[in-house]
């Protein structure tokens, strides 16, 4: 069973730094895309960034962009989301997800197909 279990949310003044984790089991992802996504309260899911199976990123927003850092270590089976320079705007649920088949960097969450069960991120001003 493959599961995608996120850690590393909570709560942090604006301006602060957290370092979110997604632990793979079941196979490995290391070839293949991954992605974070979050979603705000009242809001639909927004595209953070991605990492394919050369290490190519691409992010979403501009404004996490130069605040962001995703990255991989094929070893662990795991996704990192380095935040910093966090704003209150940045609260919302992360999910991060995986693609069975893909292997580029992609934006929209159709190209996943496996997804964890969300961590809490809130800064507060």
């Amino acid at each position: 069973q493959v599961q995608l279990v996120e850690s590393g949310g909570g709560l942090v003044q604006a301006g602060g730094s957290l370092r979110l984790s997604c632990a793979a089991s079941g196979r490995t992802f290391r070839n293949n895309a991954m992605g974070w996504f979050r979603q705000a309260p009242g809001k639909e899911r927004e595209f953070v960034a991605a990492i394919g199976w050369s290490g190519a990123v691409t992010y979403g927003a501009d404004s996490v962009k130069g605040r962001f850092t995703i990255s991989r270590d094929g070893a662990k089976n795991t996704l990192y989301l380095q935040m910093n320079s966090l704003k209150p705007e940045d609260t919302a649920v992360y999910y991060c997800a995986a693609s069975t088949y893909l292997r580029g960097t992609y934006s929209y969450s159709g190209a996943y197909d496996y997804w964890g069960q969300g961590t809490q991120v809130t800064v507060s001003s």
